[in-house]
């Protein structure tokens, strides 16, 4: 098992990147609060085409490669 197997597709990976990106302009603006800082794990998971939770469950959002 490939440990950062590709497994994101690109509408997933948009998704994430733009909720991502939302949560964590949270912590800079609105309240003052540190749960935006959770919006790092949907970018991270956007950026780098791979979920750790879809490997586990064998979900694949992306084509067959």
């Amino acid at each position: 098992m490939e440990m950062f197997k590709v497994n994101v597709g690109s509408v997933d990976r948009m998704l994430r990147i733009v909720l991502g990106i939302v949560l964590l302009a949270l912590v800079f603006v609105g309240p003052k609060t540190m749960w935006g800082l959770i919006g790092v794990v949907p970018l991270v998971t956007g950026l780098f085409r791979t979920c750790p939770l879809y490997s586990l469950l064998g979900i694949r959002t992306c084509k067959a490669s």
